[in-house]
This record gives structure tokens, C-alpha cells and sequence, in this order.
């Protein structure tokens, strides 16, 4: 399921961005941080993603991702340059493709492809719009396929990045507050579209089967927000992720796995808090370190 929010210049109390989200997931998967380095590759190499294979790029950043154990992508990546990703499940009137791209793959291929928000957001909807999206999203369980719609954001700007199949919109994000939980959320105000839809057209509308649905998560979710606009720090947005009254801190057999929270300043290495268990009400926030610019390797492929 999923709950994601950000937080941007007079939003916060500090400045930059705090970033934050609760990886709602089939309680028995595993999730953990990992480190991958700053890496170049050979021509040519290829790259296995969950599923498939795609071209790799010539150079990768260095990330920091929370992932489930099974699959090659992360539901929420974190990289040197301070660009941080998180997805969420959406559930589209766009029919359901054969096994492509995970959205979790395209969490991690933005953050280790992207040296800004905008970059990242770029990288995803070509690798989309290339490969598409599609496959089992839980270990063992073919049924559970989605569409994707994800936070990207640095510490300039963010951007709301929506998919139904190939198509996309995308909402830019340059002061303030923003949160997306399971469902579809632009309307008529998007900033960029995929090729033949128009801005003026309503995403959430053509795609969603209810567009004037709204969760009790996003709702409370925009209500906390709101309720610390300007004096958003960490500490506030993890309080916000621990939030039982819409359901953000979710228990039961889809609860929340894995938790993160991120501050980027500009100019500043990002810092970064993820929970080492389930349900950030009941674990604390750790602070991880941050994706390391020193580090380069040369592999041949991948």
C-alpha cells in the first residue's frame, strides 16, 4: 500500500527537503537497507532488473535503498547527489502488462541514473515508456500486479510522477507540501504529460476507476502536513509516519515493512533514518549513512 510525503523550502523548518515514507508490504517479506557504490560500466554491458534485462548506463550513482529481499528494485532509494524516490501501488484502468519493469525497479534505476530530481524523473519515464511495467509484485503471488505512481524530489524541488502503463503525467513541486498514497492524484495540473495526452488532460480521471476517491491515509496524511507546515523537521515527519488515525502506520497481513525518513539541505550529503523492523510506531529510526561520492568501481557487466 504505502503512504509518501515531502517537504519543501518554507515547508520545513530548516530548509531543503524531508522526505518521508512507510512501505506498506505483505507482513512476512523481508526488507533491508543496502549500499550499493558509485560504479562505471563497460559498453554494452546489460543489467538484470527483476524481470528483465535492459542496457545499462555507462556510469551509476551511488544509492542507499531499502528493498525487499527478493526482488532488484527498492521502495525507496536515496543517492549521492541527495535525490530521493519512493513509489506507491496504484490500481489504473490501463489493462496489466507481461512482466516488465517492477516500479520498485524504477525507485532504483532513477536514483542510480539521476543527479537531480528532475534527471531522475526523466530516466524513469523514458525506461518506462521503452520497457513498460508489469509483473508479479510480491514473492510467490502472480496476482499481485499494479501500476505505479512515485515521489522524486532533491532539495530544490520535487515532482508527483503518476503511470498508468506507459502513459504518464507529472507534477512539479517547487515549495510546500505534497503526499500520495494508492490512488491516482492529477488532475488538470500537470507540468508534463507522455506523448499524446495534453496537460489539460485529467490524469486521475482517464486512468483512475474512481477519480473522486480519496484514501483516509492520503487525507489525514495531507491533514498532518498542513498541521506543521513551516516547522516540518525529521523528527515531525516520522512522528506523521507513526500516525494510527487514517491508517498510515499499517498493521495486520499488509503492514508496514520498512520505514525511511530524509533530509537533504542543498549543498549538504543527504542524512537518512530507516526503521531495522516492522512498523516505525514500534521500531525506531535509525540513521544510516549517507551514499558515499568516493567510492567508483568498474565492473565489466551486471
Amino acid at each position: 500500500m504505502c503512504d509518501t510525503f515531502v517537504a519543501i523550502g518554507s515547508a520545513t523548518a530548516n530548509g531543503g527537503l524531508v522526505f518521508g515514507k512507510n512501505s506498506d508490504r505483505p507482513a512476512d517479506e523481508g526488507q533491508a537497507p543496502v549500499h550499493v557504490s558509485h560504479r562505471r560500466h563497460a559498453p554494452d554491458a546489460r543489467l538484470r532488473c527483476t524481470y528483465i534485462d535492459i542496457p545499462q548506463a555507462p556510469e551509476t550513482f551511488s544509492v542507499v535503498l531499502s528493498q525487499p529481499t527478493w526482488m532488484w528494485g527498492a521502495e525507496m532509494a536515496v543517492n549521492e547527489h541527495g535525490v530521493v524516490i519512493g513509489n506507491e501501488a496504484v490500481w489504473t484502468t490501463a489493462p496489466l502488462g507481461p512482466s516488465a519493469l517492477l516500479g520498485m525497479d524504477l525507485v532504483r534505476l532513477g536514483a542510480e541514473r539521476g543527479a537531480t530530481a528532475c534527471q531522475a524523473m526523466e530516466v524513469m519515464t523514458e525506461l518506462l515508456e521503452a520497457n513498460g511495467q508489469g509483473g508479479a509484485c510480491g514473492e510467490g503471488d502472480p496476482g499481485f500486479q499494479y501500476h505505479n505512481s512515485f515521489l522524486v524530489a532533491d532539495a530544490t524541488e520535487a515532482w508527483v510522477l503518476e503511470t498508468a502503463d506507459r502513459q504518464w503525467a507529472a507534477e512539479q513541486v517547487c515549495d510546500g507540501t505534497r503526499n500520495i498514497s494508492n490512488q491516482l492524484s492529477i488532475r488538470r495540473d500537470a507540468t508534463l504529460v507522455s506523448g499524446g495526452l495534453g496537460t489539460a488532460t485529467d490524469f486521475a480521471a482517464t486512468f483512475s476507476d474512481d477519480p473522486d476517491a480519496r484514501s483516509m491515509r492520503e487525507a489525514r496524511g495531507s491533514e498532518l502536513l498542513a498541521a506543521d507546515i513551516g516547522r516540518i523537521t525529521p523528527d515531525s515527519m516520522m512522528a506523521i509516519l507513526r500516525d494510527h488515525t487514517g491508517g498510515i502506520c499499517m498493521h495486520g497481513g499488509f503492514r508496514s515493512t520498512a520505514s525511511m525518513v530524509c533530509h537533504v539541505a542543498p549543498d549538504a550529503a543527504p542524512e537518512i533514518w530507516m526503521t531495522w523492523g516492522p512498523n516505525p510506531c514500534e521500531t525506531d529510526f535509525a540513521e544510516i549513512p549517507a551514499p558515499a561520492t568516493s567510492e567508483h568501481e568498474t565492473v565489466g557487466t551486471d
